[in-house]
């Protein structure tokens, strides 16, 4: 039962696709996933996933979930729900994503390129986060930030299993963010906070919440994001401004707003033949808006969304001069050693010891300690003082006393280790391993633990038992 007023608002905007438009929100919804590049290597163009795998998954394993491509996304991929991939191993991996395909497209447009600063500023769950990560490759740096501290908590868990090294992710308003950090980002991602009209097919709350009222309210704290955003972004920077809405105030009309008040911004349109565009004539008609993204559910496979991106005047930089600009840091060097928490300081000799036993080898950055965390963040990292981080980069460690211990991270990070657990996804031993059961093992020490080539957590090898340290908290029942 869809609300009155709503849908006498989309009978008047949509004219004769209005029935159609009903329709759809009738059909069966299309499920999605997206391919992990950092655990897998990926065909481009859709299609099937490449032969070219980090793991040992081949595409006819991958298609028991009975995949077909997203036509905007070469990652990115519908499935069969009856195959719920949610609960394979290859899930817990990180090898893919569960992900609304229309939700796929806002990072397609933003295009981020490996050595940039790219900020996700409403970040949470992490689906686009992800995304954007898969794309830099461990290059550059991805600030993740979300407003609520428990779905700030959520997007902090799927940063770390999806093996993302080079993210930090924050807990803070975006007026406080755009005071620390103006002009810094190369491209800035607002997939913003919205009534949620394209998600009324999905979960039943988006239309037992939405009024008109919520629409308006919803308008004004866009508006506020988005001036935040234009503050942070570099000039010639990119920006996209998401919502999975229908409603020209949060859409059209956010993005009308945007640039009355910020004269330095164009709406560009790149290639998007798949969507349909903007409609001028529902937010002041101005012409720029026709180059704005809609994708309407009863023209695509996927749920209702918008999309436009948008550019900052200026000269463009490349990506390696971004990644040589650190932007606002202290003066300390990544060997300094300083009090507080999250300062930089020298890796613990524990740590370093640890990754010699496990045979690892970092990517590019530095030591943060955080307390008895240890991390590795990425050389952009800026200065975090006074900033509610829950992840400065690749947690490694857990200090206890003269010993550390590998962090989960770690292990979801790690392609191999000095010491591997071979398991198959369907092998009873793995199910029983993600329900934190102990195995028998000729390995001494710490292990890497993982399914079908993919790394899953860690173990440690005593007198021929694999004492499982896989985290209470993820650990399947039954």
């Amino acid at each position: 039962m869809l609300p009155e007023l709503f849908c006498e608002k989309m009978r008047g905007l949509l004219g004769p696709e209005y029935e159609a438009f009903l329709e759809s929100l009738d059909r069966p919804r299309a499920v999605g996933l997206r391919l992990n590049p950092l655990k897998l290597s990926v065909s481009e163009g859709g299609g099937e996933p490449g032969l070219q795998m980090k793991a040992s998954i081949l595409p006819s394993q991958l298609a028991r979930f009975d995949l077909s491509p997203v036509p905007w996304c070469p990652t990115g991929y519908y499935y069969d729900p009856q195959t719920r991939p949610g609960l394979h191993p290859w899930h817990a991996a990180g090898a893919f994503y569960l992900q609304e395909a229309s939700a796929m497209a806002p990072v397609e447009l933003l295009d981020p390129r490996p050595g940039e600063r790219i900020l996700d500023l409403c970040a949470a769950p992490g689906g686009k986060s992800t995304q954007i990560a898969g794309k830099l490759a461990g290059e550059g740096l991805l600030v993740c930030n979300e407003i609520n501290p428990k779905r700030a908590a959520v997007l902090a868990s799927n940063v770390e299993r999806l093996g993302v090294a080079n993210a930090l992710v924050l807990n803070e308003h975006p007026a406080r963010l755009a005071e620390r950090f103006p002009g810094f980002f190369d491209r800035i991602l607002v997939d913003a906070p919205c009534s949620g009209e394209g998600m009324f097919r999905k979960h039943d709350a988006a239309f037992e919440d939405w009024s008109p009222e919520t629409v308006a309210m919803c308008a004004r704290r866009q508006a506020e994001i988005l001036d935040c955003a234009a503050r942070m972004l570099r000039p010639g920077g990119r920006l996209v401004y998401s919502t999975c809405t229908f409603s020209p105030e949060e859409n059209e009309g956010s993005v009308a707003g945007l640039l009355a008040r910020n004269p330095e911004f164009t709406v560009e349109a790149p290639e998007a033949l798949c969507f349909a565009p903007g409609r001028p004539e529902w937010a002041g008609g101005a012409p720029a808006l026709a180059r704005c993204f809609r994708l309407w559910p009863h023209r695509l496979r996927g749920e209702g969304h918008f999309a436009a991106v948008l550019r900052k005047d200026g000269e463009s930089r490349s990506a390696d001069a971004a990644a040589g600009d650190t932007g606002p840091r202290s003066g300390a060097g990544p060997r300094s050693r300083r009090s507080g928490r999250g300062e930089t300081s020298v890796l613990p000799k524990p740590a370093e010891a640890l990754l010699k036993e496990l045979g690892l080898t970092l990517p590019a950055g530095r030591p943060v300690v955080f307390g008895d965390r240890v991390f590795w963040a990425p050389e952009a990292l800026p200065e975090l003082g006074g900033l509610k981080v829950l992840r400065p980069g690749l947690e490694l460690a857990e200090l206890r006393r003269d010993l550390a211990i590998p962090a989960h991270a770690l292990a979801l990070w790690a392609k191999t280790a000095a010491c591997v657990h071979a398991l198959e996804a369907e092998d009873p031993a793995c199910a029983a391993y993600l329900r934190g059961e102990t195995l028998s093992t000729e390995a001494a020490g710490w292990t890497l633990v993982t399914a079908g080539g993919l790394s899953l957590g860690w173990g440690k090898g005593v007198r021929g038992v694999l004492k499982n340290h896989y985290p209470k908290g993820l650990r399947a029942s039954g």
